[in-house]
């Protein structure tokens, strides 16, 4: 009986992962602009996986390459997780899945844009049905916090991140792994010191199972 509700579930999600690699929503039916460029949505999952990253939405360079994570911030992400790159792009036992699933361009000042709102809508609650394993979810940037904490979040990103301990094991909420954001780890040097290691202790363990 389990043989057969994983195989269900691994072709269900596989069914849904095929749509979602195939959406132009946000090209034929947006909600505000259309995407500024072809789609080319960016994830990894499996129904065996234990461990996700919910991120924002991929850069430009994760746009070129179809991998997650796939620049420096996927290095600062890795290292703050403490797994090697075969590590993270293995889709058996981590996830990786951004609220919006293409790059979503660039705004005036030359940063990226926001996730597109059309990839949640349609797609997340449906993901999330199809991954009933997993047991402890990293929630980068404040879009992924909002959507899976809901109410518990904050008001700020760094309220959120020092209540960590409230939402861990099953969330660990953390800011984007940007360079950009160097100047809040400066401030906030408890970030590194009291939840990084509790976190790589937490993605170890689920990876020796």
């Amino acid at each position: 009986m389990t043989f057969a509700r994983d195989d269900a579930l691994t072709r269900k999600l596989g069914t849904l992962l095929k749509d979602i690699r195939a959406c132009r929503i946000c090209i034929d039916d947006p909600i505000r602009m259309p995407l500024p460029h072809e789609p080319r949505p960016v994830l990894q999952a499996s129904a065996s996986a234990r461990l996700a990253v919910f991120g924002q939405a991929p850069g430009n360079l994760v746009h070129q390459t179809g991998v997650p994570f796939n620049d420096p911030s996927g290095e600062r992400l890795r290292d703050w997780m403490g797994v090697t790159r075969d590590e993270f792009y293995d889709a058996a036992r981590i996830a990786v899945i951004p609220m919006g699933f293409c790059f979503p361009g660039y705004d005036a000042k030359g940063g990226d844009l926001p996730p597109r709102k059309e990839c949640a809508a349609q797609w997340r609650a449906r993901l999330m049905a199809a991954l009933p394993n997993l047991e402890t979810c990293i929630l980068v940037g404040g879009y992924a916090q909002k959507w899976h904490l809901g109410e518990q979040a904050k008001k700020s990103l760094t309220e959120t991140v020092r209540d960590w301990e409230t939402f861990a094991p099953l969330w660990f909420p953390t800011p984007h792994p940007s360079w950009r954001n160097n100047a809040w780890l400066k401030r906030n040097p408890w970030f590194e010191a009291d939840l990084l290691p509790v976190l790589r202790r937490r993605v170890r363990k689920l990876l020796k199972r």
